[in-house]
């Protein structure tokens, strides 16, 4: 029941643009008290001008297009706008959800010559990057300041594992900012990563990529897409990159490395029918050599420069190994013209292991790997995940209803635990999959229950009401002495007004909440704390223009935590702060401007703030322990004032492409604000270490002739020496990429 009519908007977008222009568009399917008003000011702003910029939808406009094309084109990619998402739990255009959504699409990946999660997230404005983290490494993400590594999915289904994600099975992803927990359930403030898969197409489209680079870049990479019948179809991608590294040890050459390889298979049945299946099948191998960085200057609060920054501990030993495996059934039923119900069953196997090697300050690296620290673990983690969603759009007491409901099921069973050291302290000698003979292992089973439901009522002509409840239930037990069982049940709430002045403005106002109790994401609890608990208000506004091309959004958010929890699996002290907050502002564009231009940028302004300090329990005693009163009032850990990011790109003629981008970020601090000693200084102030901000630009041109795509792509085209994430508690931090190039060479057929 969208207050805008899709089909009419398609009609009335196809009817305006030459039919050139239609093949290409449519084969695309307190911030600080002073920054508030600011941000009130630009969505005032944006709003006066947008209603004039905008045309208005024809009233006659879906006449003009039978629905069957709009099927036919239905399928098709995205340019670098995204028209659907179904990050809201149904399939719609991410224009009517009433909370801040990114999406990172196909077609912008592929510009950027994308390859892992992490760099295509580097177009998602708020986005700051962690540096492997006490035991949690793989991807690790801060969003509006605030951890996502329990906010990861896949289809919608629990993605929390800890790996290193691949783009080359992906169709988009989709960030939807702010809590999540009521269409999720457990999480964090900052907001959800959905990765959307690829799945058949109703036509036939096939292509085979390989590209090459500096620093030994080499990538083979298919896509192939064939209908076998009218209800039948399968799409088969595949990859296999190598890479090495600016990065070397000094005394043995060793570089840091990413050698990955990766099939996706998925088979869609009944695809003609009203009882749609598909089979999808998933596996990444992932044998890297990992960077842990540099470490930070104590006498100067910035990365070490005692060492060039080209300084790699990590030797011909070190090793970062993942196994991750992913069968997922689905089944589409529709029930009605108006209802469907939507079932995923999806069994996961991941396994990790790694030694890796943090750096010395001063001292450089030798050949038996004897300086520096060693981290080290072996991992395994299993899930069965139920999970069965139906929609329904119906007209009661006379208002038109859109509701939702689901019933959710996971079984965790996750096992972990450091190697075995087979030579000494001097040559250490770990090797994958080798579990320390000493010790006890870290492990933690669980079931989870959950079931919601959500309806939003268009309560008077052009304007909506959404409300929703989610309840999750948890029994999880777990190897540690402190914490052995967990049960818990919490409520997690959605609610939002929307108004929809025409079909192409959506203004929303939107509160949500999330939780995260104690010992989730199989984390030391000590003693039972009370649940983090997160609430997110947020004043929006999104427009499209040029008959749909073209989105713009802005919004304003206060998000709070509290009881916030560390990332440190390992870490007794699992309170980071006792309430925190982020005020932030952000702008967004994206798609085309004209028929050659499509642009996609975003700003988002932050200031996150310390506003209590962190109680914590001896483990012993059980006497509570204040984190310093210092950190009260400091900026949070790893959350930059502003980031920005833009990319565009423009279509000389039929043949030529070119496009660029920037992506800049300020300066991110790395402090752990639950100690109870005395803060960081620098000359008699307060002062943690610091990432410098940093400016990076890119640069792509493509020649597209016939069946063939040459590409040539340039990152960090000035070779700018920047710091990408860092390590939380202060240690360390990670440089990003220097100057890079690749060619890749596409053949369709």
């Amino acid at each position: 029941m969208s207050h805008r009519k899709p089909i009419a908007h398609a009609a009335q977008t196809m009817k305006a643009l030459p039919a050139q222009t239609v093949a290409k568009a449519h084969t695309s399917a307190g911030c600080s008290r002073s920054l508030l008003p600011l941000g009130a000011l630009m969505l005032a702003g944006m709003s006066s001008f947008a209603p004039q910029a905008m045309a208005q939808p024809s009233a006659d406009a879906a006449k003009e297009l039978p629905a069957v094309q709009v099927q036919a084109t239905a399928d098709k990619p995205d340019g670098l706008r995204a028209t659907t998402t179904r990050v809201g739990k149904v399939l719609q255009d991410p224009q009517d959800i009433p909370q801040a959504i990114t999406t990172v699409t196909h077609e912008l990946m592929e510009q950027q010559q994308v390859g892992s999660l992490r760099e295509a997230l580097r177009n998602v404005s708020g986005i700051s990057f962690n540096a492997a983290e006490g035991g949690r490494s793989g991807d690790n993400m801060n969003l509006r300041g605030f951890y996502t590594f329990g906010d990861m999915y896949l289809d919608g289904i629990r993605d929390t594992a800890q790996y290193n994600r691949e783009t080359f099975a992906l169709e988009q992803v989709d960030v939807l900012r702010g809590a999540g927990a009521m269409l999720f359930g457990r999480g964090q403030a900052g907001g959800v990563i959905n990765q959307v898969s690829k799945t058949p197409l109703s036509y036939e489209q096939n292509k085979i990529t390989t590209s090459v680079g500096t620093n030994g870049y080499t990538e083979l990479a298919a896509d192939i897409n064939k209908p076998i019948n009218e209800s039948t179809s399968i799409r088969i991608n595949a990859m296999k990159r190598d890479e090495g590294s600016w990065r070397s040890n000094p005394t043995t050459g060793t570089e840091a490395e990413v050698h990955r390889q990766g099939v996706a298979i998925s088979l869609g049945l009944n695809q003609d029918t009203d009882n749609k299946f598909w089979l999808n099948y998933l596996e990444l191998q992932t044998h890297d050599n990992p960077d842990y960085g540099v470490s930070f200057d104590a006498a100067t609060r910035a990365p070490g420069t005692a060492l060039a920054a080209s300084t790699f501990f990590g030797n011909d030993k070190t090793f970062d190994n993942s196994d991750t495996r992913l069968t997922t059934l689905v089944n589409e039923v529709k029930l009605s013209g108006t209802s469907q119900l939507r079932t995923q069953l999806r069994m996961g196997d991941y396994d990790r292991s790694y030694w890796a090697k943090t750096p010395s300050l001063t001292t450089v690296p030798d050949a038996s790997g004897g300086v520096g620290g060693n981290q080290t673990r072996v991992s395994h983690y299993k899930t069965t995940t139920l999970q069965s969603d139906y929609s329904n759009q119906f007209k009661a007491f006379g208002m038109d209803h859109e509701a939702i409901a689901g019933v959710e099921y996971l079984n965790e069973d996750s096992y972990r635990k450091a190697l075995q050291n087979y030579g000494t302290t001097a040559a250490p000698d770990f090797r994958p999959y080798q579990q320390a003979l000493t010790g006890t292992a870290s492990s933690f089973k669980s079931d989870s229950y959950a079931v919601y439901v959500q309806d939003t009522v268009e309560f008077v002509p052009q304007w909506k009401a959404t409300a929703g409840v989610r309840r999750d239930q948890m029994d999880a037990k777990y190897s540690s002495t402190t914490s052995p069982a967990l049960k818990y049940g919490e409520n997690s709430y959605r609610a939002a007004l929307s108004f929809h002045p025409t079909d192409d403005i959506h203004y929303y106002l939107s509160w949500s909440d999330s939780f995260s109790p104690t010992a989730d994401l199989y984390q030391l609890t000590v003693v039972p704390q009370p649940a983090e608990r997160s609430d997110v208000i947020e004043l929006g506004a999104k427009w499209l223009l040029l008959d749909g091309d073209l989105s713009l959004r802005a919004a304003i958010y206060q998000a709070t935590k509290n009881w916030e929890r560390s990332a440190d699996l390992e870490s007794t002290a699992t309170i980071l702060t006792k309430m925190r907050r982020t005020n932030g502002i952000e702008l967004e564009a994206a798609g085309r401007i004209t028929e050659k231009w499509e642009v996609f940028a975003g700003l988002s302004l932050m200031d996150a703030r310390i506003l209590e300090v962190a109680e914590n329990v001896n483990t012993t005693t059980g006497a509570i322990t204040l984190a310093n009163s210092g950190y009260a009032g400091q900026v949070a850990r790893n959350s930059p004032p502003y980031t920005f990011n833009l990319w565009t790109s423009y279509k000389v003629d039929s043949q030529w492409t070119v496009a660029g981008g920037v992506e800049a970020k300020g300066e991110r601090n790395a402090v752990n604000p639950s100690s109870a000693l005395a803060v960081p200084t620098l000359n008699g102030a307060y002062h943690p270490n610091i990432a410098p901000s940093y400016v990076r630009w890119d640069a792509m041109v493509a020649y597209e002739i016939n069946q063939w795509k040459l590409q040539f792509n340039i990152k960090n085209l000035f070779d700018q020496l920047y710091f990408d994430a860092v390590y939380d508690n202060g240690g360390f931090t990670v440089p990003g990429v220097r100057r890079s190039a690749t060619v890749s060479a596409e053949y369709r057929f």
